[in-house]
């Protein structure tokens, strides 16, 4: 049962909400800058992060859940949308989307293979995406009056271990929301230092864990990551993309 949307929009127009889709956006324009000309797909509950890249990608599109309800997406961008999608058929292309974001959609997934195999199927051939889950060692999956609280909570090598069987490779990791889920200004205001300290004193334990991956077209089932992880998504740089630039 995924949550419904007037909840996840109560809770991303709070303070806490607000800072942590600023902290998990701020990870995402790290590692993928501003996707200048790409096309750009969110699943699951995406929104508050698909705001971060404001006009730059040639197409946006929010795919939420139909479970959520109807969802509201202030966004003027040129070539931007609202759907509402099922996990076992997104309504597509194949080969649609250069840069695939997921928040709020892998915990409460029925099937996630087959939730993973559709993402695959309407990402690029070496283009990108990011798993957002829930930390199964963190606070956050803890927390039921926030989103993170909600469905099945994930470890970083259960990302790594689906996404590597899914002919996805591996690029980089990390962990983010070291705050703890409160709405005290104290934290929600110094959610950035809260960033610094705890990925300094407890690596790993973050609130969420967020796994990169690009698609590979003929790598081997259950083959395990063949690049390094790192906590530092920096290191990570996008793949170019020939061809799909808009002019």
């Amino acid at each position: 049962m995924r949550q419904d949307a007037v909840t996840l929009e109560r809770f991303y127009g709070a303070p806490l909400g607000q800072a942590a889709a600023r902290v998990l956006s701020g990870r995402l324009t790290d590692l993928w800058g501003e996707a200048r000309g790409l096309s750009m797909l969110g699943l699951g509950f995406a929104i508050p992060v698909l705001d971060a890249f404001g006009q730059a990608p040639s197409r946006i599109v929010a795919a939420v859940p139909q479970e959520h309800g109807p969802v509201k997406w202030d966004y003027s961008g040129r070539g931007n949308a609202t759907v509402g999608v099922g996990d076992d058929r997104l309504p597509f292309p194949d080969g649609l989307f250069d840069r695939v974001i997921v928040l709020h959609g892998l915990e409460e997934a029925g099937n996630p293979r087959t939730y993973l195999r559709e993402i695959w199927r309407v990402t690029a051939p070496e283009g990108r995406i990011v798993l957002a889950a829930s930390n199964r060692s963190g606070l956050w999956s803890r927390a039921t009056r926030t989103p993170f609280g909600h469905g099945r909570p994930w470890s970083r090598s259960q990302l790594v271990n689906l996404l590597s069987s899914g002919l996805f490779q591996v690029t980089a990791s990390a962990s983010a929301l070291y705050m703890p889920p409160m709405s005290a200004s104290l934290v929600t205001s110094a959610a950035e230092g809260w960033e610094a300290i705890g990925s300094l004193i407890a690596p790993g334990l973050g609130g969420v864990v967020l796994v990169e991956a690009v698609k590979r077209l003929y790598a081997s089932p259950g083959g395990g990551a063949p690049a390094t992880v790192t906590e530092k998504v920096r290191i990570a740089r996008p793949a170019t993309t020939q061809g799909r630039e808009s002019h």
